[in-house]
């Protein structure tokens, strides 16, 4: 009879050798971890940033054991105060194996805090001495010296990554948690953003899901089929804990001890988990949807936060709805979500994350009179991807000065829609419309850019003659207008009389004494 623990611990990596997926973040751990053999980096705190179960702190775990470093961690259900953290520093620190060997150079101490966005409270700092007070007895009988729950643990978090000789990583489901709800958060994010990296992880693939499944089969000695395996991979979303978990469950009792597609179906269809779908079939289904309920459940389970998933519909709806009166009825909508989202970090009270998803799904959904037919094709907003288009930049500089605001505000709300408006594959756009480009002063470059046209293009470059053509007609409007205006006369005035040369005093006879209010020095 197996031993009845829990898999997700027993089969949990142990190396970087046995890790599926994210491989471009665990290179970029490693390569931040390798930068400590030769002292502190530049910033000393990675934050890994993803949805439960994709192996965060497992990377961590195993990137730091084939180093041969120790581990000292710290999550939710422990208490992460500025004593408890203090303390796991100190220990980072201080912290020896027992067979240490004295002649060997020092080891590193990787301290792990998992699921930090959880961690409540401010950046107010404790006094010094309520926190050594706390770390030196584990009896706190004064109320006024202890330290409950997570008091002054953010800021003594702060203080550790400014401080901080042993490498310092970070791990949460949604970064907003740990900035805040409040107005403040944007100055928390800046002030933790000075000392640590952000590293987003993404849901494994169903290769890497399959080869989980069979490496934890194996090493349980339980013979499967392959049809189970492919069966495995396609009810799960990338959750590898949930995969274990799952695999722990169903074998429990197997009778012939072989693990069948059916019995795979059976689990799935009797067990129901909140799941996370990618963003483009999510999509696909929800443009198709006409009840709102319906739409409302299926944007639940797309793998977008509620302010990405924002975006990506207002950029979809102008690209794949073909009614013009559709459009205004669903931006109305994406207007009303939006100021519900602003509400989440304005007022906690409100609800704002439910109403703006189930806002954004009926815009994307309902608000169109014209169902979808046949394939669909929904593309990433440009606004938010890191590459952005040639001469980006300089249409972002005119625009804000056009519009008297700043880059980032320009950028986020003002962008997009012009680039609707003069992109060809939006229902609302015409790239031969110069009028706006022309009143914000842009190049033809700039125009063709913001149009999202390749300069390569022959039909570019007749875009771009068309431009400067039209510029050229302006300046010489403009200039016939003003040569067409009439001279104002001018009034003739009185010619003063020039002095003769003998009424001329020279500078020595003019310069016989300070002016009122000055003193000489000799």
């Amino acid at each position: 009879m197996r031993q009845a623990s829990d898999w997700t611990e027993r089969h949990r990596p142990r190396s970087e050798q046995m890790l599926e997926g994210n491989e471009v973040q665990r290179r970029k751990i490693r390569a931040w971890l390798d930068e400590w053999q030769n002292g502190a980096p530049k910033k000393r705190g990675l934050l890994l940033i993803g949805p439960p179960g994709v192996g965060k702190t497992t990377v961590a775990r195993a990137v730091a054991e084939d180093m041969g470093w120790n581990v000292i961690e710290l999550n939710a259900s422990d208490e992460r105060n500025a004593a408890a953290i203090r303390k796991a520093a100190t220990s980072g620190a201080t912290h020896r194996s027992l067979f240490h060997d004295p002649n060997a150079p020092p080891s590193r101490t990787l301290i792990l805090l998992d699921e930090v966005d959880h961690l409540s409270g401010g950046l107010r700092e404790v006094s010094q001495a309520r926190i050594e007070k706390a770390m030196s007895t584990t009896e706190q009988q004064d109320g006024n010296v202890a330290l409950r729950g997570d008091s002054g643990g953010k800021a003594e978090l702060l203080n550790l990554l400014s401080q901080t000789k042993q490498p310092v990583i970070l791990a949460c489901n949604e970064e907003m948690g740990l900035w805040g709800r409040n107005s403040s958060w944007r100055s928390t994010r800046d002030r933790f953003g000075k000392y640590i990296i952000k590293i987003n992880f993404v849901r494994a693939n169903s290769e890497a899901l399959r080869r989980i499944a069979r490496r934890v089969l194996r090493e349980e000695g339980i013979e499967f089929e392959d049809s189970a395996i492919d069966a495995l991979s396609k009810t799960n979303h990338g959750d590898l804990r949930a995969l274990v978990r799952d695999l722990q469950v169903m074998t429990t009792g197997l009778s012939d001890n072989m693990l069948t597609s059916q019995l795979v179906h059976q689990y799935a269809e009797a067990s129901q988990r909140d799941v996370s779908v990618e963003i483009f079939p999510g999509l696909d289904n929800l443009y198709r949807t006409r009840g709102s309920e319906e739409a409302v459940k299926l944007t639940r389970t797309i793998d977008k936060d509620p302010s990405d998933f924002l975006n990506w519909v207002h950029w979809n709806n102008a690209s794949l709805f073909t009614d013009t009166q559709s459009i205004r009825k669903g931006s109305t909508t994406m207007v009303q979500a939006d100021k519900m989202l602003m509400g989440r970090y304005l007022n906690t009270a409100h609800r704002s994350t439910y109403w703006t998803q189930h806002l954004t799904s009926l815009s994307a959904s309902v608000a169109n009179r014209v169902p979808l037919q046949g394939r669909i094709y929904p593309s990433y907003p440009h606004f938010l991807r890191r590459s952005a288009p040639k001469g980006r930049p300089s249409i972002v500089e005119k625009l804000a000065a056009f519009s008297g605001t700043n880059k980032a505000v320009t950028r986020e709300d003002f962008l997009l829609p012009l680039m609707l408006l003069t992109q060809e594959d939006s229902t609302l756009g015409d790239p031969t419309n110069f009028d706006l480009s022309l009143m914000l002063g842009l190049t033809a470059e700039e125009h063709a850019s913001l149009a999202g046209l390749a300069m390569s293009r022959r039909s570019t470059k007749d875009l771009i003659k068309a431009y400067n053509d039209r510029v050229k007609e302006e300046e010489e409007r403009v200039a016939f207008a003003i040569a067409s205006q009439p001279i104002p006369a001018t009034p003739l005035t009185k010619i003063e009389e020039v002095p003769m040369q003998d009424e001329i005093r020279t500078h020595d006879e003019q310069d016989d004494g300070p002016a009122p209010g000055q003193a000489t020095l000799f």
